[in-house]
């Protein structure tokens, strides 16, 4: 039988400063982000505008392929970890012992997988669904009740569950293997081997590269602007300064310059790790993330409400795996004008013109769009204005997925080449058996408790009325130390807070390190070990990328800096997706006739 492709050439500068690195991935990835940096700091109305409007014309003509895309990455592997002759591959030499301690594995991919996203969502996200899910939008149940906690749970179950890690694994499971089995380089475009053979020595293959550094660098600029926004809003709840927070809403927000000074020292810890390398500064402060995030979800444990979370844990648990296939390939798409004017009632089908856009708005209410409506709209009667906002329930589904569920794949995608390359990375050694259990469930079942324990806690002291609407008033990234504030108090709150501070601090900083490292694997051809200069050249390249969006985001009275570095994010990441449905196709082929070779007597692999 004839045997793999594994010549992979990538050519390298023989000195210089591009000296081992690919020229033309390097200058490629970096035109494309210093073009993105420039354009967002000259003109950042028009970036943000016209980011914002393709990120929404993505939306709607992909959604349906993210979500079914994303629900064949979990069916994959699920199939791969069940059947016994690919499950049991090693990913090295036979005999290879992993590189890592259980403990040191699980740490550095919990601090690289979502170790910011759950400081960040887990007390938003739960509180967030809980108001507003498919169920609510469709007006099968009120919001922020306990009618709604199912399926609040359902939706925060699927956005950090299974689905979300099984993105991550499929790169990381793609480059593993044929690093680990193959002896290739620890790069994406080995990954696509298998189908184009010598043809990913060239631009295809260049091309395939410089779209995971863009991902990555996209990906990792969203969890760490999330992130930075949490560590402002916890500098503030211990010091009280004002000058870092926007205060002219509801409620005080990061403004601009507390933003940008949080990223300029965060980023600047995560140049100094990164320079440290993977086995020294990320496998540190991994482990400190780890004895940190303990700390403090016993917090939340003795003094929260440990009960009620365990008994939403199970509930939803159940509920999840009964409704996976549903949520896995259930995709919506627009509802056009016509399919609305065609669903109303005759009565009114003249003015359907003025009554779709309140009809269709995911993130209205019944009674706000009764309350918005003027003239002969208003006049319809009670059951006529809820037959017509019961035929818009479509676009308000279609809303609310692209806008919330499609988001997450999108931001898992944008954010996999990083977390995927960095889990192959920490994964030599592993059975793919073992990689896919380790990476998919585990995380998983570790993150479903971290919702149900902080976010179940914001969620009972709410419906108890003891926080009487201020942790469901307050913004995304302030609600865990409102949630802490309502839970406890005095001289342990100021010391729990400030441990939260250092937590989001240094899962920022080994996100940020995490993403430098990989990035500049990318750009060496698979070497793990890289310079230094690159390091701090990319350490400086993410840090203005996110700090010129963050400042787009914000231009013309933006009241969220984070839009124009979501909008970029879901853009790069489309392109992304299909090179992830490549690598499926791929690694398909390439078990599949590994497993024949091994079976043939003659063989010597």
């Amino acid at each position: 039988m004839k045997q793999p492709f594994t010549d992979l050439e990538i050519k390298k500068a023989g000195s210089g400063f591009y000296e081992g690195h690919s020229v033309e991935i390097a200058l490629l990835s970096k035109g494309i982000i210093v073009a993105l940096v420039i354009w967002a700091l000259i003109w950042p109305a028009n970036a943000n505008g016209v980011l914002g409007s393709l990120n929404w014309r993505i939306l709607e003509d992909f959604n349906t392929f993210y979500i079914i895309v994303v629900g064949f990455f979990a069916f994959f592997l699920l199939v791969v970890a069940a059947l016994p002759q690919t499950g049991k591959r090693v990913m090295g030499r036979n005999g290879e012992a992993p590189e890592f301690s259980n403990f040191s594995w699980f740490s550095m991919m919990f601090g690289a997988g979502l170790g910011v996203g759950l400081m960040v969502f887990a007390t938003a996200e739960p509180l967030g669904l809980w108001g507003s899910n498919p169920l609510v939008v469709s007006g099968a149940v009120e919001g922020n009740t306990a009618e709604a906690l199912q399926s609040g749970y359902r939706y925060t179950f699927l956005h950090y569950g299974f689905h979300a890690w099984a993105i991550y694994v499929v790169t990381g499971l793609s480059l593993a293997y044929y690093a680990y089995t193959r002896d290739m380089p620890l790069t994406i475009r080995s990954a696509l081997t298998p189908l184009f053979g010598k043809w990913v020595n060239g631009i295809l293959g260049h091309v395939v590269d410089v779209l995971g550094v863009v991902a990555t660098i996209l990906g990792v600029s969203v969890t760490i602007g999330f992130g930075v926004s949490q560590f402002i809003d916890g500098v503030y709840a211990i010091t009280g300064m004002e000058w870092m927070m926007d205060m002219s809403g509801d409620a005080p927000a990061p403004g601009t310059v507390g933003l940008i000074s949080g990223l300029i020292v965060i980023m600047g810890l995560s140049i100094i790790s990164a320079v440290s390398g993977v086995g020294r500064g990320v496998k540190y402060l991994s482990n400190l993330n780890l004895v940190l995030s303990v700390i403090l979800l016993l917090t939340f444990v003795v003094f929260g409400s440990f009960l009620f979370a365990m008994t939403t844990y199970a509930s939803a648990f159940v509920d999840y795996i009964l409704n996976f296939a549903s949520l896995s390939f259930g995709a919506y798409g627009p509802q056009s004008a016509d399919a609305f004017a065609a669903a109303l009632p005759e009565a009114a089908k003249p003015l359907a013109g003025d009554l779709k856009a309140g009809a269709t708005n995911a993130w209205g209410s019944y009674d706000g769009f009764v309350g918005g409506l003027t003239g002969a709209a208003a006049e319809l009667p009670a059951e006529t204005l809820a037959a017509v906002y019961e035929a818009g329930n479509e676009g308000r589904q279609f809303g609310w997925q692209a806008g919330w569920t499609t988001f997450y794949w999108a931001w898992w995608i944008a954010f996999s080449p990083f977390v995927g390359l960095f889990l192959a990375r920490i994964s030599r050694g592993r059975t793919v058996r073992e990689f896919i259990i380790g990476c998919v469930f585990a995380p998983a079942m570790v993150c479903f408790a971290w919702m149900t324990i902080l976010g179940g806690t914001a969620i009972d002291l709410e419906l108890s009325g003891a926080a009487e609407g201020v942790i469901i008033g307050a913004s995304n990234t302030s609600k865990l130390f409102v949630t802490l504030g309502e839970m406890i108090s005095g001289g342990f709150l100021s010391g729990i807070t400030i441990m939260s501070v250092v937590l989001i601090m240094t899962f920022l900083v080994t996100s940020a390190d995490s993403g430098i490292l990989v990035m500049n694997t990318i750009m060496s051809g698979g070497e793990q070990d890289t310079g230094i200069k690159h390091r701090i050249v990319w350490g400086v390249l993410l840090t203005f990328v996110i700090g010129a969006l963050l400042i787009a985001g914000k231009t013309n009275g933006g009241a969220d800096p984070m839009e124009a570095l979501k909008s970029a994010m879901i853009i790069g990441a489309l392109p992304f997706t299909v090179v992830m449905g490549l690598m499926c196709l791929a690694l398909i082929k390439a078990l599949f006739r590994d497993g024949k070779r091994e079976a043939l007597p003659s063989s010597t692999d």
